[in-house]
């Protein structure tokens, strides 16, 4: 029965023993640093992108508001010459452009974009991406340009 004490008593010093020498060996306190170190670089890595993000909506806040602004003195100061300077003519009056006049019919439709590919004019092959000698294309209007 001691004997069974004993060897119980020996299990239980080596694991505590093995407990103890782990927690207090330089190299853990090492590594404990270093993942707290990391845990903190990467707080601030992310609290540096949320700055950033924060930053750049900020700004581009401010862009809208400032070319809102733009829009609303340059429409004012169009106002304002041809009220106050009613006798000038248009092409003098350095803020009546196309921009605050009435858009046209023209500027007003979308481009078309044609359903068919364009068509190649090119007759036969030019060798443009081979290393072969060029072949020349009779035109009428190349000779009459030349």
């Amino acid at each position: 029965m001691a004997f069974l004490y004993a060897a119980v008593g020996l299990v239980i010093g080596i694991i505590i023993g093995i407990i103890v020498a782990r927690l207090m060996t330089p190299e853990y306190k090492k590594h404990k640093q270093l993942q707290k170190e990391l845990e903190t670089a990467k707080f601030e890595l992310e609290q540096h992108r949320q700055d950033l993000s924060d930053h750049f909506s900020n700004a581009a806040e401010m862009l809208d508001t400032l070319g809102k602004n733009y829009t609303k003195l340059y429409q004012h100061m169009a106002q304002t010459s041809s009220d106050l300077l009613p006798n000038i003519p248009k092409q003098d009056n350095p803020f009546i452009t196309q921009s605050t006049e009435e858009p046209s019919e023209e500027r007003s439709k979308p481009e078309e974009t044609p359903e068919t590919q364009p068509k190649d004019y090119a007759k036969g092959s030019t060798g443009l991406l081979k290393e072969q000698p060029k072949t020349y294309v009779d035109s009428p209007k190349l000779n009459k340009a030349s």
